[in-house]
């Protein structure tokens, strides 16, 4: 299974855990990270993914970020059919840096995009030919299930 992870997904399990919602995200993620390390799962990442992880301000986080990003076994330089690709995703008002990792994850061939961010999902399930599944941590972990 190869998934992309955006960061808010993988800084999930930093985040304020007294809600029940991101401690169980929070929780399925270092469980995906174990997955990853193992090698049963594949990272797939961007430079898309490194530019953002680099703008962290908080120390902890921004290196948190970092190593689990280097465990990615595929990854993509920022491109032209990139570009151009997630300005199609703009259209359905996905904002630019998010439709740029839509794009890449579609490049690399992904099974998988995973957000936890609600209203970035509800607007990439729109894309009529999205060729990535986008899924939340839940149902991610659901697929994984399967």
């Amino acid at each position: 299974m190869k998934i992309y992870l955006d960061n808010c997904c993988i800084q999930r399990p930093l985040d304020d855990r007294t809600q029940l919602r991101i401690a169980v995200e929070g929780e399925i993620i270092l469980n995906i990270l174990s997955l990853i390390e193992a090698g049963q799962i594949s990272l797939l990442s961007s430079e898309i993914s490194l530019y953002e992880a680099k703008k962290i301000s908080n120390t902890f986080r921004r290196e948190f970020t970092l190593k689990v990003l280097s465990e990615r076994s595929g990854f993509t330089q920022l491109n032209d059919a990139i570009e151009e690709r997630s300005r199609l995703f703009t259209d359905f008002g996905i904002k630019p840096i998010d439709a740029l990792h839509l794009a890449a994850a579609e490049m690399l061939k992904a099974d998988f995009f995973c957000t936890c961010d609600d209203r970035f999902l509800k607007k990439a399930k729109r894309v009529d030919d999205l060729r990535v599944r986008a899924v939340s941590i839940l149902e991610l972990l659901q697929e994984m299930e399967k």
